[in-house]
């Protein structure tokens, strides 16, 4: 058995591949239209994935993008994605500085929380030893629910 995708519903291609390829550094390695389904798929990696060559066999994300107008809810009944990032604080400022909220500081320098534009919490976590707390973190309050 092997590890293939998680997937998750959207409402609006560019929005989310805003949040996911540009703001969180995933690439776009396959897209699947499906007009008899009137459905598209949309298959990322993550970037560490990338860079060892494994994006065809990497576990993916799949965004599904239904054609036909849905309401998404109840994103947190899902529970998230996780990603190890290299540096913990420059990566939620960086979100920060492109309009995502933090829903849940790195504190501690170890672990945070943000969502998608679907409300899809998605959990950072610090690669190896968890950095020394430092403001403006330490101090900054939860936002919302994640």
């Amino acid at each position: 058995m092997r590890y293939l995708h998680t997937m998750i519903r959207i409402s609006n291609v560019e929005e989310s591949l805003d949040f996911f390829c540009r703001k969180l550094g995933m690439k776009e390695v396959r897209r699947h239209e499906s007009p008899e389904g009137r459905y598209t798929l949309i298959f990322l990696a993550a970037r560490d994935d990338q860079a060892s060559g494994a994006d065809e066999s990497a576990p993916l994300v799949e965004l599904t993008y239904n054609w036909d107008p849905e309401e998404y809810r109840g994103g947190r009944n899902f529970g998230h994605l996780a990603y190890e990032v290299d540096d913990i604080y420059a990566t939620c400022q960086w979100l920060m500085d492109n309009g995502v909220t933090i829903n849940r500081p790195p504190r501690e320098g170890r672990m945070a929380f943000v969502r998608s534009p679907d409300g899809i919490s998605i959990e950072l976590l610090q690669k190896g030893d968890a950095l020394p707390k430092a403001e403006p973190w330490v101090s900054m309050p939860n936002i919302g629910s994640w």
